[in-house]
């Protein structure tokens, strides 16, 4: 359930950077401005990142192991 929700945050977050490029590159004046789109990608990244460190601390989900520790082992024992 956890990754489902920072799924949907992510793409919301790349919703309001696209708006905020649209925002900057139209010529009409908006009722918002960029920073307005910008700024909440900034606050949602930081609350996706906030998710992640919490669900990792309440084990709701385990990071994959990265494969080159496997070979940095490897290479210690030769």
């Amino acid at each position: 359930m956890i990754k489902i929700i920072i799924v949907l945050l992510l793409l919301y977050i790349l919703f309001n950077l696209f708006r905020a490029l649209f925002v900057m590159m139209s010529a009409k004046e908006h009722s918002k401005p960029m920073s307005h789109y910008l700024g909440r990608r900034v606050l949602f990244s930081g609350i996706v990142l906030v998710l992640i460190i919490a669900a990792m601390n309440w084990a709701l989900f385990t990071p994959t192991r990265r494969r080159f520790t496997k070979l940095q082992h490897v290479h210690k024992h030769k």
